[in-house]
């Protein structure tokens, strides 16, 4: 059995004898195992808690609340789930979706998956484009495009050549930077006359939506808590973090099934650690929004959409926090950028090798895939960003695309689980009623949604 810092110099995907490790039996030396999930809330708490869940808030005030604390709160048990299988089996997620019936070369569930990374580009474009923005307005030297130009370099150069100990740093950092500035504001925001009522947030936990705010609300489902996309992404930080390493190649022995099952626990406390930061992260933004810019009727869209954001926090604690809105916008913005990128590129080159393109365990042939995509897919979103100049719906573009596909995965990951899964890590009863409800409120409340939008 390997020590700690040989099994953690390997490459990641590979599952052999030498790499196990001992899981940690307490809450304490679990924690110094997170990270998967809190690379995921650095994409979370970016273009859809800044951009789409604050809009929402400006557009129908609190009433949609509720629909923002259900989509933090449910769909992590299917990311709970994709990350059991990948303990188990050591399959990526879109390995695991290539074993979906119904074929077109692969599985018609990789095909999706594809049409809804196209539809994320103009979501990441949107992003880097808010960046842009936000750098645009602290130093209005430099046009928000040639901004955008530069922070594209910056994502790629940090990108092109990171590994997960380096990307996990950096997201975390953000991650913690964010969510302080963000909750602070929201806080204060008590003693501003945008203050809102023990009645208003009640409103906000009724089940409705106003008329003409279920297209973005639907938008808004799909991008905020753990998206569609973050969903996907799990497995692979789950795998380079070595959840699934450790546990080494399957057998039929107890001493296998018990170390297994203690990296599906570590998994646990990793996933709930960052739902809380990032579901706290993303009420206080759609607070924010729906105290402030609704009361003052001003949506964010195209080239002010950063600077009628930055109204959250200079309404909320006075004109001196713009600046400190700027710091809280790069962060997030980029944040999602960053981890867009290096996910992606992740994502991407595994598709190849499920489209029997490429040989995905040559490892320096990957890591070359891996650093090509790092420079193709940011030039490619400034390049969006800079032809069409609408952050907004270029966010929501992705949203609708991203919720169009969560009831894909939420089905996906009960097949796994009846079909695939190894019957000795099986959850207990009570998530598997947890994974039905989530499969089911996720089609239920898309379909509503859309109904909604093209009824009224």
């Amino acid at each position: 059995m390997a020590n700690e810092k040989t099994a953690l110099a390997v490459d990641p995907y590979a599952r052999k004898v030498e790499y196990i490790l001992a899981p940690p039996d307490t809450f304490w030396k679990r924690i110094k195992f997170l990270g998967p999930a809190l690379i995921l809330a650095g994409s979370i708490v970016g273009s859809g808690e800044l951009i789409a869940t604050t809009t929402l808030g400006a557009k129908v005030g609190f009433y949609a609340l509720w629909m923002i604390i259900i989509s933090c709160l449910i769909k992590v048990v299917i990311q709970e789930e994709l990350g059991r299988y990948t303990i188990g089996s050591g399959e990526t997620a879109l390995r695991a979706f290539d074993h979906i019936p119904g074929r077109l070369h692969v599985s018609w569930v990789v095909w999706f998956w594809i049409i809804m990374t196209i539809a994320v580009t103009f979501q990441a474009g949107g992003i880097v484009g808010g960046v842009g923005q936000a750098l645009h307005l602290a130093w209005p030297q430099l046009s928000a495009n040639w901004w955008t130009v530069i922070i594209t370099a910056v994502g790629i150069g940090l990108t092109v050549r990171g590994y997960y100990g380096m990307v996990e740093r950096i997201a975390v950092f953000m991650v913690a930077v964010f969510t302080f500035i963000t909750v602070i504001c929201a806080f204060l925001v008590q003693w501003t006359p945008h203050a809102f009522s023990l009645a208003d947030f009640v409103e906000g936990l009724t089940l409705k939506l106003p008329k003409g705010g279920a297209g973005i609300a639907f938008a808004v489902f799909g991008i905020t808590g753990v998206g569609a996309t973050e969903l996907v992404m799990y497995p692979y930080w789950a795998v380079e973090k070595g959840y699934a390493r450790f546990a080494g190649p399957t057998e039929e022995t107890e001493a296998w099934l018990e170390r297994a099952k203690g990296w599906v626990r570590v998994m646990h406390v990793d996933i709930i650690v960052a739902m809380i930061v990032f579901t706290i992260a993303t009420i206080a933004f759609y607070i924010l929004g729906a105290a402030v810019l609704h009361g003052m009727e001003k949506v964010p869209q195209g080239y002010d959409m950063v600077a009628t954001l930055s109204n959250m926090y200079t309404e909320s604690i006075g004109s001196w926090a713009f600046y400190l809105f700027l710091v809280g916008a790069f962060f997030v913005l980029f944040s999602t950028f960053f981890v867009y990128i290096a996910s992606l590129a992740r994502m991407a080159t595994d598709c190849l090798k499920v489209l029997r393109l490429i040989d995905f365990e040559d490892y320096r042939a990957r890591m070359r895939w891996i650093g090509f995509f790092c420079i193709i897919f940011p030039v490619l979103y400034c390049i969006l960003y800079v032809k069409l100049a609408a952050p907004v719906y270029m966010v929501l573009i992705g949203g609708v695309a991203q919720a169009s596909f969560l009831p894909i995965i939420g089905f996906s990951a009960l097949y796994l689980r009846y079909k695939r899964m190894d019957k000795r890590l099986l959850p207990g009863r009570a998530i598997d009623i947890l994974m039905w409800i989530c499969a089911v409120l996720i089609t239920i409340i898309g379909v509503y949604a859309v109904y909604q939008k093209f009824a009224g």
